[in-house]
């Protein structure tokens, strides 16, 4: 069960990273984040932690 709500943290986390990202680089409008550098940068990087959180959760289920 732990490892079931690690691997849905971190999709939703990747998720929330992609759109950040895309809302950085502009190819999301109608907010403040949109073509803001800022967000062109955190956005992948907050999605690789998603991933690797996800992984991680996956890996330790494998596991078993």
């Amino acid at each position: 069960m732990k490892n079931s709500l690690i691997i849905a943290a971190g999709v939703l986390i990747m998720i929330a990273g992609i759109v950040w990202g895309l809302q950085g680089l502009g190819y999301i409008g109608g907010s403040v984040m949109s073509g803001v550098t800022f967000w062109a940068v955190a956005g992948p990087l907050v999605a690789l932690a998603g991933l690797t959180m996800a992984a991680v959760g996956l890996r330790r289920r494998s596991a078993r």
